[in-house]
């Protein structure tokens, strides 16, 4: 059997920054996970905004 992690991945929430800016409705979100270890600031990954339709800059939120 497996051995059982200490839970050292999270799962974290990425939203755009640019969409916020816009006024438009909806917002654009994805989930990922981190290392807590590695990672200990918040992310910060270039995504595909389907609303925009352009790949903007998505930060970690919560």
């Amino acid at each position: 059997m497996a051995k059982k992690s200490k839970g050292n991945r999270v799962q974290v929430i990425l939203e755009c920054t640019e969409h916020k800016e816009s006024g438009m409705p909806g917002t654009s979100r994805y989930i990922t996970q981190k290392n807590k270890k590695n990672t200990t600031e918040r992310m910060e990954l270039k995504k595909f905004n389907p609303i925009l339709k352009k790949v903007t800059v998505h930060k970690e939120i919560k």
